[in-house]
């Protein structure tokens, strides 16, 4: 079966990356090396560094499991639709 993944407003995907960044940041999915429960005003600082510290590039997030990163891109899913909601009924 294909799969459809390509981002219907490409524009959004800097936008997508930095709320992946916020929530991770506010789930405390960062270690040590990320500045473990760092707090979501550094997340786009957490965003920009690479596994070398240069930035640009994306940090290694190696250490992260299939259900953390799961929990994050539902957190994801959970505030479009609210944001949505509220644009629509607002």
């Amino acid at each position: 079966m294909a799969r459809n993944n390509r981002t219907v407003v490409p524009e959004s995907r800097a936008m997508i990356k930095q709320m992946q960044y916020e929530i991770a940041a506010e789930f405390g999915l960062y270690g040590s090396g990320y500045g473990g429960g760092a707090d979501t005003e550094f997340a786009s600082e957490l965003g920009a560094l690479g596994s070398s510290g240069r930035m640009g590039s994306s940090p290694y997030l190696g250490h992260l499991t299939s259900r953390d990163n799961g929990s994050v891109g539902g957190e994801i899913t959970k505030r479009l639709v609210k944001q949505a909601e509220q644009s629509l009924f607002s």
